[in-house]
């Protein structure tokens, strides 16, 4: 926060417009993004504040409204809000959110947006089911939470470091193990008794940091997850 607070005082702008640019839930760390004070920095500076929580939606949240529900943050913290309907929503496509000037700008003016075919029907009328369900349903995000909970305080127990371990638990748990080679070949050992995790290496994620990139869905079973341990107790 102290190195953005910076920037956004000393920074020579090129226009007057300034936008703050940040995940709701790191895709490689699993954590979440200090949302509230992002909002105020913005707020202070006159920024606009833009939010891509595809891995937020539907997994965090009372009802599964991502970040911003988790953090009780509005449209008037958060102007912009990206998310994917391809994650937990389970079918294709993704969106942007905001003010109907903004919305009515890209329509205009984005010409990724002009030249794009639109959402077949039926994918359209899946993902308002789909929503309809993250919203009704909370068990699926109780029984993630509960997985990677398990995971985390299993992995601990047997000595091997997570990232990203805080309230709420998301379903992405990484495991640094420094070396590319080392996480690739854990990867492949894994891969060898049935269960894929794969390796992250650099550039996707910073030099010295190559991980496995645990990740759980609610289809998983506490079975599964004792097993993952076991392999990984063996492996590492």
């Amino acid at each position: 926060m102290s190195r953005l607070e910076a920037l956004l005082q000393g920074g020579k702008r090129e226009s007057a417009q300034t936008f703050i640019v940040t995940d709701g839930v790191f895709s490689m760390d699993g954590d979440l993004a200090l949302l509230p004070a992002l909002a105020r920095l913005a707020n202070r500076f006159g920024a606009w504040l833009m939010i891509d929580d595809a891995h937020g939606l539907g997994v965090v949240g009372a009802r599964g409204r991502g970040s911003l529900e988790h953090f009780g943050l509005s449209t008037a913290d958060v102007p912009i809000l990206v998310g994917t309907l391809g994650k937990a929503f389970g079918t294709f496509g993704a969106f942007v959110a905001g003010e109907e000037a903004l919305i009515e700008a890209l329509i205009q003016f984005a010409r990724t947006y002009i030249y794009t075919t639109a959402l077949p029907p039926a994918v359209a009328c899946a993902t308002l089911a789909a929503l309809e369900i993250a919203d009704r349903e909370s068990w699926r995000r109780d029984k993630l939470a509960a997985l990677a909970t398990r995971f985390r305080r299993g992995a601990a127990e047997i000595g091997i470091a997570t990232l990203g371990a805080q309230s709420p638990a998301t379903p992405i748990v990484p495991v640094i193990l420094g070396e590319s080679a080392r996480a690739t070949a854990a990867s492949g050992a894994l891969l060898e008794r049935g269960i894929m995790v794969s390796a992250i290496r650099p550039p996707t994620v910073p030099q010295g940091s190559a991980r496995l990139r645990v990740t759980f869905s609610a289809e998983h079973s506490e079975a599964q997850v004792d097993r993952l341990l076991e392999a990984l107790a063996s492996v590492l």
